[in-house]
């Protein structure tokens, strides 16, 4: 389970959970907004990690300050997009562990990092 799988899985997870899915695969020159959902007032930025074992610490591994640095810029550009301005927002992450055919665990880590007033500017 990798790439579009993983993403329609997690989709699939959070609608579940009552999330209502904005966008999906949103492409810029820096790198792609996996998920963009709303949880109530929030609006949610959703990176999701799949991975067939837990190797090597597993996906949440692949969520590194670098990583991170890159989904909040994506954040920030979808922000200004859609003139969007004082919203409550947060950061998700999805980790996925199975094959290709089913995720055999999901974990939803709410607020998995935080950002500061000035990283996050629109």
């Amino acid at each position: 389970m990798f790439g579009q799988e993983g993403e329609s899985a997690a989709e699939q997870y959070l609608r579940r959970k009552g999330y209502r899915i904005l966008a999906r695969n949103l492409r810029s020159s820096v790198g792609e907004l996996d998920l963009v959902a709303e949880e109530g007032q929030v609006l949610v930025f959703v990176e999701v990690k799949a991975r067939r074992t837990d190797a090597f610490g597993g996906a949440i591994y692949a969520v590194h300050q670098r990583k991170q640095e890159k989904v909040i810029q994506l954040a920030a550009q979808y922000l200004a997009r859609h003139h969007i301005k004082d919203r409550l927002c947060r950061f998700d992450v999805v980790l996925l562990q199975g094959d290709e055919t089913a995720p055999t665990q999901v974990e939803h880590i709410q607020n998995a990092f935080e950002v500061s007033g000035d990283d996050l500017r629109w």
